[in-house]
């Protein structure tokens, strides 16, 4: 579990700067320079947080004893309330992303998943659809 947490951890630092659309400036390690684009589409939180597991087609994959699911012609994506609860929440190796991509990022994500890769479900969800899913804030979270 601390393996988990520790990883986790380490993904989700790497992904702050993309998520949170600040401006990135010369990394001597990488040789990136220049702004990060903030994540204002579905498209775009598809394209920077989820393709890398979930693959540029929505098909998914397998590897590193892993099993990325598949978007495409996915029924689960059938209730917006599924996705939603995964994204904010994580789900079996899919970490928790409520804590760093805000109720419109997540509702546009959602909505392009559900939207794209074969899926046509045109019952679009907004940002204060998520806000009703999202766990309460506790004292001990900080």
């Amino acid at each position: 579990m601390m393996m988990r947490r520790t990883v986790f951890a380490g993904v989700m630092a790497a992904m702050l700067p993309l998520v949170a659309g600040v401006a990135a400036h010369a990394d001597t390690a990488s040789g990136f320079s220049g702004p990060v684009q903030p994540l204002n589409s579905g498209e775009a939180v598809y394209q920077h947080v989820c393709q890398g597991c979930h693959m540029p087609d929505g098909r998914g994959a397998m590897g590193a004893g892993a099993r990325f699911p598949a978007f495409a012609d996915n029924p689960k994506l059938q209730s917006s309330a599924y996705p939603v609860y995964v994204v904010l929440n994580g789900y079996g190796g899919m970490p928790w992303l409520g804590g760093i991509l805000n109720d419109q990022q997540i509702a546009e994500v959602v909505n392009y998943i559900r939207t794209h890769f074969g899926n046509h479900y045109t019952d679009a969800i907004t940002a204060r659809d998520v806000a009703t899913q999202r766990p309460p804030h506790t004292p001990e979270e900080e």
